[in-house]
């Protein structure tokens, strides 16, 4: 074999083993972490030189420059699209522009459980998506926004139905909260408006009644029959007097006993000093607690307090005389409980 004629060999070889090891980078695993996956969010607006550094800075890749060489070539440097990307530990280059650049975004699960105010839920879209807490707070304090809804700022959070929320990571305050309203409309279905009718009441007044039940109690058990003490006090023109509406007024969710200090706190949202339902929710009800309320038992009772011990159960009265001797045991129960637990407290 002529010397030429090994060196065309020998750069064949050659040639061939980069096209090996290009086509390894490209078609190969080339992630750099050790999680089963990664997110890779792009903000709106990023140019591809920002896409690369992130793809940099989080060492998502063992090979940022293969990637940027073949986005060029793939195009993907003129076709950004923000959002969040998972990607999954072993994909290839190639891989990861195609998701890239197909926007093939994973969306964030938006879980939501019992909130609060508005500030809880706003924070909680802030923590998770690309819009901030402060875009959703202006959404929910004001009115001209919520019109479209037949909400207010006080009715806002009754369009919050507790679930969980497939929804893109850049997806705008504005298309979060219609999205979380739409799932309110399907939520309220011809059965439910029926049962509320029943009641008389609207369903944000179904609503604000079963935020106070959840405030109120734990137990499932209990919860219809707490609804019918509230729905009785409505008929017959009784305050609710209803701690977790003080509570709310405040804004000290720290408070564990409501003293008449407390219910002298001059607010729309204290059933103490004013008279029906408060003029919006005291937190984001349960589906089940909402449904309690629906299907609330008739009952004579008026009046209810928890058992004196550690159950969360409540004993339940149709008089006052029975619920103040109720109420002197549980008193009784719980200042030799809350004197027990500093003893032991001291002795530490």
């Amino acid at each position: 074999m002529t010397s030429r004629k090994k060196n065309f060999l020998l750069i064949l070889s050659i040639i061939f083993l980069i096209a090996i090891l290009l086509a390894w980078r490209i078609f190969g695993s080339n992630t750099n972490f050790t999680e089963n996956k990664k997110s890779f969010y792009i903000k709106t607006g990023s140019s591809f030189n920002s896409v690369i550094t992130q793809l940099e800075e989080q060492k998502i890749l063992k090979n940022p420059g293969t990637f940027k060489l073949i986005a060029h070539q793939l195009k993907y440097d003129q076709n950004v699209k923000a959002g969040r990307y998972v990607i999954e530990n072993g994909a290839s280059i190639f891989n990861v522009i195609k998701i890239l650049k197909a926007g093939r975004q994973t969306p964030v699960n938006l879980i939501i459980t019992k909130l609060r105010t508005k500030e809880d839920l706003a924070q909680k879209i802030g923590n998770n998506f690309e819009c901030d807490s402060i875009a959703v707070i202006s959404l929910l304090n004001n009115n001209d926004s919520l019109l479209q809804y037949g909400l207010d700022t006080n009715t806002a959070m009754t369009a919050v139905i507790p679930n969980t929320y497939a929804i893109l990571w850049n997806t705008s305050a504005n298309k979060i909260f219609k999205k979380l309203f739409t799932e309110h409309e399907k939520f309220w279905t011809a059965e439910r408006k029926k049962k509320a009718d029943a009641l008389h009441l609207s369903a944000t007044q179904v609503y604000t009644l079963a935020s106070i039940v959840e405030e109120e109690s734990n137990k499932d058990e209990d919860k219809g029959k707490i609804a019918s003490v509230y729905l009785n006090r409505l008929r017959t023109g009784m305050r609710l007097s209803a701690d977790p509406t003080v509570i709310f007024a405040l804004k000290d969710f720290s408070i564990k006993r409501v003293y008449k200090k407390y219910t002298e706190f001059p607010s729309p949202f204290n059933t103490y000093l004013n008279s029906g339902l408060p003029p919006g929710p005291v937190c984001t009800p349960s589906i089940k607690t909402i449904d309690a309320v629906l299907n609330a038992p008739a009952t004579n009772y008026l009046y209810f307090v928890a058992q004196p011990n550690l159950t969360g159960y409540s004993n339940f009265a149709t008089t006052y005389e029975e619920h103040l001797a109720f109420a002197k045991q549980y008193q009784q129960w719980l200042t030799g409980y809350l004197k027990a637990k500093e003893d032991a407290d001291s002795a530490k």
